[in-house]
């Protein structure tokens, strides 16, 4: 005889001490979903899909909710980040100062690099407009970055 009862399917855990703090700190607050999200990639790199069901149980919410806000929003990741996170400003004053053919060069230079090395996303504006083109590499930024610049930037950063 068949059993009718329905078995429910639950991803696998996440466990990670930052997690179960992060989760513990935002307990309680009101709208908590994004302070948590960022909260966890700044920890961990990255979200998970493992924590998913636990950011869940823990606001509350279901986990289709939370998976629609980590596809909105680019900024977060699902995978963990290349080892050099490249981010051009694309923003109007950047592109009118060279920031199409800087992003271009850019992307062909991380092209011809592993996948885990180096990643190139877009930013859209750095607060740097009076010195464009700017970018920023692991969150530090840099302005007036020309090509060559931007090879020799990426060559110290892949030796550190």
């Amino acid at each position: 005889m068949m059993n009718t009862r329905s078995v429910r399917r639950t991803a696998p855990t996440h466990d990670h001490p930052a997690l179960h703090a992060i989760l513990e700190r935002h307990a309680g607050r009101p709208g908590p979903l994004l302070p948590i999200l960022h909260d966890i990639q700044d920890q961990l790199g990255y979200i998970p899909d493992a924590v998913v069901p636990q950011i869940a149980r823990a606001i509350q919410r279901s986990r289709a909710e939370i998976h629609g806000v980590l596809r909105f929003y680019p900024h977060f990741r699902s995978q963990p980040p290349a080892r050099i996170r490249v981010e051009i400003c694309r923003a109007e004053s950047c592109q009118a100062c060279g920031g199409d053919a800087l992003q271009a060069h850019a992307q062909a230079v991380i092209a011809g690099l592993p996948e885990d090395q180096a990643s190139l996303a877009p930013v859209y504006c750095l607060g740097l407009c009076s010195q464009s083109p700017a970018l920023m590499i692991n969150g530090q930024p840099h302005a007036r970055v020309t090509a060559e610049r931007f090879d020799a930037l990426l060559q110290a950063a892949l030796e550190a």
